[in-house]
C-alpha cells in the first residue's frame, strides 16, 4: 500500500541560522583551512581500510586458534563499522575531498561492505538530513520491523515493553535486513521511506550489483571455500553482531532519546533550529571515540554542516554552542558515551510503555 506523505515546509531562514552560517564561514576564511579533509583524511582512510584488510587476511589465511579467530571476527566487524564511519560517510557527503571523483570512489566502500552508496545518498543525505525525526519522512527512525518502536506516533505493541532488553539482538541482525531486503526492494522500486526516487538504471544499477557481488564474494564465498566448517556460522555471527550493534547504536544515540524532539509534518522552526532540536551530541571530549566514530558523536555539527569533513567538528562545536547561547537556542549534548546509552535505553523503555501519540499529537514531545 502506498502512503501519501504530507509535504513538509520549513519557515524562512532565522536570524540564528544566518548568524551561525556567517560565523562558520568566518572560521574557515580566518584560519585558511579547507572544509575538506586533505592529507589527514586520506591517511585516516588508508588506516581504517588497512585495519579491515589486516583483520580479514589474518582470519582467512593465518593459522589461528579458536579464541584468536573469535577476536579477529569481532575486529572485522568493528573495522567494517570504522570504514563506514570514517571513510564512506564523509565521502558520500562530499566532505573527504574537493574532488567529486575521489569522493565517489571512496563512497563505493559502502558497496564493498554490502550496502548501496546510491541508495544511501537518497535515504540518508536527502531524507534523514532534511526531515530529521519528522513523522513518516525520516527513514532512520522507521526501523522497518514491528519489533521496535522508536517514535511516539508509531503503534505500540505488547512486546515493545521489552524492546530495551532485546534491541541489541535486533541490532546485530539489522545488517542482513539492510543488505538483502531493504536494498533489493528499494533498487527495484525506487521507493525509499515512502517517497519515489528515480530507480537505479544502467551504470548505477550495474555498480550496485557489482558491489553486492564483490561483498558476497569476500564475506561469504571465500570463507566458505577456504574454511568449510560449521564454525564459520559462529564467526560470521560475531562479525555481524559487532558491526550491527555499533552502527545502529551510534545513529540511535543522536536522535532516539528524551532530549531530542519528535515532530509531525507541521514544523515551526527553520531548518537549522530543527536540526538542533532533533539531534544530540555525546562524549565530545572523548578523542579516541570521536576518532573511531568519524566525528559522529558531533551529530549536531554534522547535521548542520554535512559537507564539512568530520575533522573540523570539534572546532565547529564550540562555534555552534556559542551561537546557540547568543540566540537562546537550546544545544543538546550528553557528556559521556555511558550517559548517552542510558538516555537511549530510557527512551526505548518509555516508547515500550506509553501509548501511541498519533502523528498529530507531536506537541507533547516538543
Amino acid at each position: 500500500m502506498t502512503v501519501e506523505l504530507q509535504r513538509v515546509r520549513f519557515p524562512a531562514r532565522s536570524p540564528f541560522h544566518v548568524d551561525l552560517k556567517q560565523r562558520v564561514e568566518d572560521y574557515f576564511e580566518g584560519s585558511g583551512r579547507s572544509r575538506h579533509g586533505g592529507w589527514a583524511m586520506g591517511a585516516k582512510s588508508v588506516l581504517m581500510i588497512g585495519w579491515l584488510a589486516a583483520s580479514y587476511c589474518l582470519l582467512m589465511f593465518a593459522h589461528v586458534r579458536a579464541w584468536e579467530a573469535a577476536l579477529l571476527s569481532v575486529s572485522v566487524g568493528l573495522a567494517m563499522a570504522g570504514v563506514g564511519f570514517s571513510v564512506m560517510h564523509d565521502a558520500n557527503h562530499g566532505g573527504t575531498s574537493s574532488s567529486a571523483r575521489a569522493n565517489r570512489m571512496l563512497s563505493f566502500t559502502l558497496d564493498l561492505l554490502g550496502a548501496s552508496s546510491f541508495l544511501w545518498r537518497s535515504k540518508h543525505n536527502v531524507l534523514h538530513h532534511t526531515y530529521t525525526n519528522i513523522s513518516g519522512h525520516d527513514p532512520d527512525i522507521e526501523s522497518g520491523t514491528p519489533m521496535l518502536r522508536l517514535a511516539p506516533w508509531q503503534p505500540r505493541r505488547r512486546h515493545h515493553r521489552f524492546q530495551h532488553l532485546y534491541v541489541w539482538l535486533l541490532y546485530g541482525l539489522f545488517p542482513l535486513q539492510w543488505w538483502f531486503v531493504d536494498d533489493a526492494r528499494e533498487l527495484v522500486t525506487g521507493r525509499i521511506g515512502g517517497r519515489q526516487f528515480p530507480p537505479a538504471r544502467g551504470r548505477t544499477l550495474l555498480l550496485a550489483l557489482l558491489g553486492k557481488a564483490l561483498f558476497v564474494g569476500w564475506a561469504v564465498v571465500l570463507p566458505a571455500v577456504l574454511h568449510p566448517s560449521w564454525a564459520l556460522l559462529a564467526l560470521w555471527g560475531l562479525a555481524l553482531f559487532s558491526l550491527g550493534n555499533v552502527l545502529a547504536a551510534v545513529f540511535q544515540l543522536a536522535h532516539c532519546m528524551g532530549e531530542a524532539e519528535f515532530v509531525g509534518s507541521q514544523v515551526e522552526t527553520d531548518w537549522a533550529e530543527h536540526q538542533i532540536s532533533t539531534t544530540v551530541d555525546f562524549a565530545r571530549n572523548n578523542r579516541l571515540l570521536g576518532w573511531y566514530l568519524g566525528g559522529l558523536n558531533f551529530q549536531v555539527e554534522h547535521h548542520l554542516f554535512p559537507q564539512v569533513c568530520h575533522l573540523h567538528y570539534p572546532a565547529l562545536a564550540a562555534i555552534v554552542e556559542e551561537t546557540c547561547r547568543a540566540h537562546r537556542v537550546r544545544y543538546r549534548s550528553e557528556p559521556t558515551l555511558g550517559s548517552a546509552l542510558a538516555a537511549n535505553f530510557s527512551w526505548l523503555r518509555r516508547m515500550g510503555r506509553e501509548p501511541s501519540a498519533g502523528i498529530f499529537a507531536e506537541a507533547a514531545y516538543r
